[in-house]
């Protein structure tokens, strides 16, 4: 137990510079568009020596390629954020693992590849490049899915069949802890079926084809959702069945 401790603190130490090398590694097509604009426009570093003489044109090249720079560096980030954690996630089994085991520390890590994306993946959801991302990362996902959210959790366990639609800010979890414990349990929706703004979706669930969880419904860990079922509420019910008539009390 010592030893896991040890490990656990001196990973958590390395984060931090590890945070600032992908993130710097990623900045640099940003920083070289950024320059080769500056240099097409025949705008200089030296320039701005006295800002009080800088003309007003040189502001708007360099503000041009700042927007740009950022924005390529945002991409960059994503995509190598992607990359790196499709590569180091841990392929587990759904199932229990001891909270304190190097197994977690995996997992743990692995999740730091998502947090080093989220500065940048809020801006490209919905888009080929948010999918790009959860596909990189592990996820299955069909034909014609939509994405809205940057919170598609352990993307890896988590399974979207053609024609899904993710709303706004929905979280979408494929694990949890308890009793000590880290609980894998993969998330599957299936075809045409919506996630509205907001909810979550908790680990284990499966959502039917063509089912609708309403807007900031809450559907609780290992729920099973029948095809065109509508639910709705915290904890989430059922409000219609998928005949259209309502369930009995």
């Amino acid at each position: 137990m010592r030893s896991f401790t040890l490990v656990q603190n001196l990973l958590t130490a390395l984060v931090v510079p590890f945070l600032a090398l992908i993130v710097g590694l990623s900045s640099l097509p940003g920083i070289y568009i950024l320059f080769k604009i500056m240099d097409l426009f025949g705008t200089s570093a030296s320039t701005f020596n006295q800002i009080d003489s800088v003309p007003l044109e040189d502001f708007v090249v360099v503000g041009i390629g700042l927007g740009m720079g950022i924005t390529a560096w945002g991409v960059t980030l994503v995509i190598s954020s992607g990359l790196l954690g499709g590569l180091f996630r841990p392929r587990l089994e759904p199932g229990r693992y001891p909270l304190k085991s190097f197994v977690t520390i995996q997992w743990a890590w692995s999740m730091i590849f998502h947090r080093i994306a989220l500065f940048f993946l809020p801006f490209l959801v919905p888009s080929f490049i948010g999918n790009a991302f959860y596909r990189m990362s592990g996820a299955k996902l069909g034909k014609g899915v939509q994405i809205n959210t940057a919170h598609v959790n352990d993307a890896g366990s988590v399974t979207l069949e053609d024609g899904v639609v993710i709303g706004g800010n929905a979280i979408i979890n494929a694990h949890l802890t308890e009793k000590g414990e880290l609980v894998m349990a993969p998330v599957s929706i299936g075809k045409d079926a919506l996630i509205g703004m907001g909810s979550v979706i908790q680990p284990g669930c499966v959502i039917g084809e063509g089912a609708i969880v309403a807007s900031r419904a809450v559907v609780p860990k290992w729920t099973k959702i029948p095809a065109g079922e509508v639910w709705a509420g915290v904890p989430a019910r059922c409000i219609r069945l998928a005949d259209g008539s309502k369930p009995e009390q």
